[in-house]
């Protein structure tokens, strides 16, 4: 059984949102056995990473509305100013048109945001059969969206298989995904951009995913546990309804990756964002990036403003194993 990479028995005491690079080719060399050099507690890895500050040129957006586009690119690169690590981001707003990007190709350990593909694929593959979940598959399904349990999906992985997982990554058109090797799902291969097609494909009608499936997806999605909302949601109306899912892993080179998906619907909006982290030195400098560019996507796209607020705590929740995350 190959040694886990990271430290599994750990009780987080703050928020934790990080997404880190894993070249392809040293995975497939060697998935999780390989041991990671050794470091100090609380340093990261010197591997070469971006200088505070450099991500936030490379932010461009696009909308019907040029000054609307103008703003989230300055509000969005001021939030990225003098921050370490390396970000990636997806934003669509559908009612007026905006998109914003960063890194929208580059690949991350998906630590745990997996977990709403591989509900989207169990819900996929039902469909295809014509039937209904079992009670089973709703339960673990729940448990996996809405409290990050590592074994619920691990059962739920093991079930579909690698077949039925890449199947529908083809049909869900999320071409850059490549999934986790064996039972490591929380390696999965992610980026900014696939996890944005994902969004897009749950929160409107496609030849995919059922209004049924959607809806069930979304519920999970919404129900999620106070603990663990953090990230996208930051500075949200309260008039919206958020959905989403958070990742957090923390390996001995590149410290914690924290990632947040959340897609927003209320009061005539509809948007979603996607939101990923490497290289941050502690999961709350993490989770603090995520939420600044959070503010600055519902601050302009809705003229909202929201104060700060303090990181909750995550009470028994442990960080992926490497096959979960």
């Amino acid at each position: 059984m190959p040694r886990p990479l990271s430290r599994c028995a750990r009780t987080l005491a703050g928020t934790v949102a990080a997404g880190v690079l894993l070249p392809l080719t040293a995975l497939a060399a060697a998935p999780a056995s390989a041991a990671e050099p050794k470091r100090a507690p609380g340093t990261v890895s010197e591997r070469p990473a971006d200088k505070p500050g450099k991500a936030a040129a490379q932010v461009r957006c696009a909308s019907g509305d040029s000054a609307l586009a103008a703003r989230l690119e300055r509000d969005l690169r001021t939030a990225l100013r003098e921050r370490a690590g390396t970000v990636a981001l997806g934003l669509h707003d559908r009612s007026t048109g905006t998109s914003c990007t960063l890194r929208a190709a580059e690949a991350f350990d998906s630590a745990s945001i997996v977990k709403v593909t591989v509900f989207a694929a169990l819900l996929w593959d039902a469909e295809r059969e014509g039937r209904a979940l079992t009670k089973t598959e709703e339960a673990r399904a729940e448990a996996s969206i809405t409290r990050s349990d590592n074994k619920a999906t691990s059962a739920l992985w093991k079930q579909l298989g690698p077949k039925k997982v890449r199947a529908f990554l083809a049909a869900a058109g999320m071409h850059e995904t490549v999934p986790g090797p064996d039972r490591f799902w929380g390696l999965t291969q992610v980026t900014a951009g696939d996890e944005q097609r994902l969004l897009d494909l749950v929160t409107r009608e496609n030849g995919v995913l059922g209004k049924d499936s959607r809806d069930r997806l979304l519920a999970e999605m919404a129900a999620v546990v106070p603990d663990q909302r953090w990230g996208t949601p930051a500075g949200a109306p309260a008039t919206e309804l958020a959905h989403l899912k958070n990742g957090w892993l923390e390996r001995d080179q590149d410290g914690w990756r924290v990632h947040s998906l959340g897609a927003f619907q209320g009061a005539g909006r509809d948007y979603t964002m996607t939101v990923l982290t490497r290289g941050n030195k502690t999961f709350a400098y993490g989770v603090d990036t995520v939420e600044r560019l959070a503010r600055a996507a519902h601050r302009d796209l809705g003229n909202h403003t929201a104060p700060a607020r303090a990181l909750p705590v995550l009470r028994g929740v442990q960080p992926p194993p490497l096959l979960a995350a």
